[in-house]
């Protein structure tokens, strides 16, 4: 029996094809042919159909993850101090995680040298007008349905944040409500995954397109992306979890990366936060977190701890500007640390939504979606190594919240054996109840 090919192995097939067809045309000389049938007719309804597919997938996506995501949060309340502790470790770092990807960004500048302007559709809006505390207060809607029609990004964000927040706290009556979105947002995943079917098709025409006006001059920048993209996630990996872990428990590294490798090579595999919870679970049970924490905060992790995504949004951004001479300003940054950080909380862990919440990322600072189509085609190796990095990030959290909790076990984490002395103890206490049944016994007799 044949074994049918996997989306990613289609997706790479389009975008093989569809740089030999573009470099073809890249030789033909102009004719109708060419440009009118083929580059602005045929590929182009492919490429710009794809692309506005994926936009109007954004809003509702975005608006119904995030309301089931903060709505699951009901723990935070009970569990206290862990909760916020878990909270502000997750922002903290998702927030120095986009800002590390866009001064990565800028440092290697993988976009220069690859001039996409002629491709903009429409031309692109970028408030630099705007002030930090124009920008702050308007993130607040003050009318939220006027901002789900005009996809005000930051707007809907913060009150899809406060709508799930408000379910649940109000808890059992909200169920109803709370039941809506969680069934509306298997609805929303369904339409990604008949969108993602579009995909191989898309990336063809759009890869087409873009080798059929630049050439070899594309694969150059999207090696550097590429670059760029996985030395910040090995920084974030390396350098900012390290840090944050050995200065807040003085512990040894080396038994945590020892003990993660197992969980990396599933998130390595399957790209899924969820596939590998109940092993990273297990993981940091077997190195001394209790599960009380343990618990609470992967679960959490995996709804709203995004950072490996959030640096590719940060990359992808500088990117696609220097692709199409666009400069972003201060204001433009922030507003894609900001978007980025608050987008991260109840992103779903399916294939496609990566995309999707990056063309959230785009809106906000009024970049071209265009150059998604160019992305898309390196992003399923790169979409492994970010979940790695995301669920490494969860792990370092709960190390760094247990301990700071008293809820953590050094021998085990240092791999003393436990198990024999815990085995000894049993052992003994049943000889001492056997004991103490015999006196009983004994003294019963003698009554």
């Amino acid at each position: 029996m044949k074994k049918k090919l996997g989306l990613t192995s289609k997706i790479f097939i389009g975008i093989l094809l569809g740089a030999i067809l573009g470099l073809i045309l890249k030789g033909m000389p102009d004719s109708t042919f060419k440009n009118t049938i083929l580059l602005n007719g045929i590929l182009k309804v492919m490429g710009s159909g794809f692309i506005t597919a994926i936009k109007m997938l954004v809003v509702p996506l975005v608006f119904v993850s995030l309301v089931c995501g903060s709505s699951s949060m009901g723990d935070v309340k009970k569990l206290g101090r862990i909760g916020i502790k878990t909270l502000c470790f997750y922002l903290i770092t998702t927030a120095v995680a986009i800002t590390l990807a866009l001064g990565i960004g800028k440092l290697i500048n993988p976009g220069i040298g690859l001039d996409m302007s002629s491709l903009i559709t429409q031309k692109p809006t970028i408030g630099e007008s705007k002030s930090l505390v124009d920008i702050v207060l308007g993130m607040i809607p003050a009318n939220p349905i006027q901002s789900l029609a005009s996809g005000e990004m930051l707007q809907i964000i913060v009150f899809s944040l406060l709508l799930g927040i408000a379910i649940s706290m109000v808890g059992k009556k909200a169920e109803p409500i709370k039941n809506l979105f969680e069934s509306a947002n298997e609805i929303c995943m369904k339409m990604v995954s008949i969108i993602m079917l579009l995909a191989p098709y898309g990336v063809f025409a759009l890869i087409t397109n873009t080798f059929a006006t630049t050439g070899f001059d594309a694969i150059f920048s999207l090696l550097k992306y590429m670059f760029a993209v996985s030395l910040t996630l090995v920084l974030q990996a390396f350098v900012v979890y390290a840090s944050m872990v050995k200065l807040s428990t003085g512990l040894k590294l080396k038994p945590f990366f020892k003990k993660f490798a197992s969980v990396a090579a599933v998130t390595f595999s399957t790209a899924s936060s969820n596939a590998a919870l109940p092993l990273t679970i297990e993981s940091m049970e077997e190195i001394g977190v209790d599960n009380s924490v343990a618990s609470f905060t992967l679960p959490l992790g995996a709804t709203i701890n995004m950072d490996g995504t959030a640096i590719m949004q940060g990359v992808a951004c500088i990117f696609i500007s220097q692709l199409y001479g666009i400069d972003l300003g201060i204001n433009a940054l922030l507003t894609i640390i900001l978007t980025a950080t608050l987008a991260s909380v109840g992103t779903a862990g399916v294939p496609g939504v990566g995309m999707i919440t990056l063309s959230m990322v785009l809106t906000s600072v009024g970049l071209p979606l265009e150059g998604i189509g160019l992305i898309m085609g390196v992003d399923r190796l790169l979409d492994m190594a970010r979940t790695t990095v995301n669920v490494m990030g969860d792990c370092a959290c709960t190390l760094v919240v247990s301990n700071s909790e008293g809820e953590f076990n050094k021998d085990m984490y240092y791999g003393k054996d436990c198990n024999n002395l815990n085995k000894l103890s049993e052992s003994e206490l049943n000889k001492d109840m056997h004991q103490d049944e015999d006196c009983n016994n004994l003294n019963e007799l003698v009554d």
